[in-house]
């Protein structure tokens, strides 16, 4: 009885694991949370993947990502994060696969570097329609070539070449209005966001 008075209570809820974890660094306390969605983040990882022992690595490093992540960003719903995180990770992966067997020119691997998905920051996260509200209206705010290289890169999964050939665009030009795009409409998101 003396020592439960002392006792930290144990966390439950996702939420109270990452408070926890955010205010310790306790790597045994991020080990348990994840552990709740290794199945899931596994079946997310095999479904686009289709490879398991590639699956098992991806679920081990985005563990590692988390390690760090979580301690950057503010998440609401950790269950629904993780999952976008997993896909994401997984399409990147992919994209890097398609990279590597030649599928695009040599002159495209800038295309594989860490791109940030999210343009939303996790706190106070709006509705999924109005945040497509939002990002539509920020997208009409671009430049025509700056929105329709951002729509073919994300939206169509299309390669640096494939939008250079689909448009006519120089491929360094592409790479430009990818990268000023995707600059101006965070700017914009973030000027929505408050």
């Amino acid at each position: 009885m003396f020592f439960k008075r002392f006792r930290q209570p144990r966390p439950v809820t996702d939420a109270e694991y990452l408070s926890a974890y955010k205010a310790t660094g306790d790597l045994d306390v991020l080990g348990t949370l994840y552990e709740r969605y290794m199945e899931l983040v596994y079946a997310v990882c095999f479904k686009y993947l289709r490879d398991e022992e590639e699956s098992k690595d991806a679920v081990m490093h985005l563990f590692e990502q988390l390690i760090t992540d979580l301690r950057k960003y503010e998440i609401q719903n950790f269950k629904s994060w993780l999952y976008s995180t997993a896909r994401n990770h997984c399409l990147m992966h992919l994209r890097q696969r398609k990279m590597i067997a030649g599928e695009a020119n040599e002159d495209a691997e800038t295309e594989t570097l860490p791109i940030p998905l999210t343009i939303w920051p996790e706190a106070d996260r709006p509705d999924l329609e109005t945040k497509l509200d939002q990002l539509n209206g920020c997208l009409q705010t671009l430049s025509e070539e700056q929105r329709t290289s951002i729509t073919l890169f994300y939206l169509n999964q299309k390669t640096y070449a494939d939008i250079a050939e689909l448009t006519g665009y120089e491929l360094k030009h592409v790479k430009s209005h990818l990268q000023n795009g995707r600059r101006n409409l965070k700017i914009c998101m973030d000027k929505k966001h408050d």
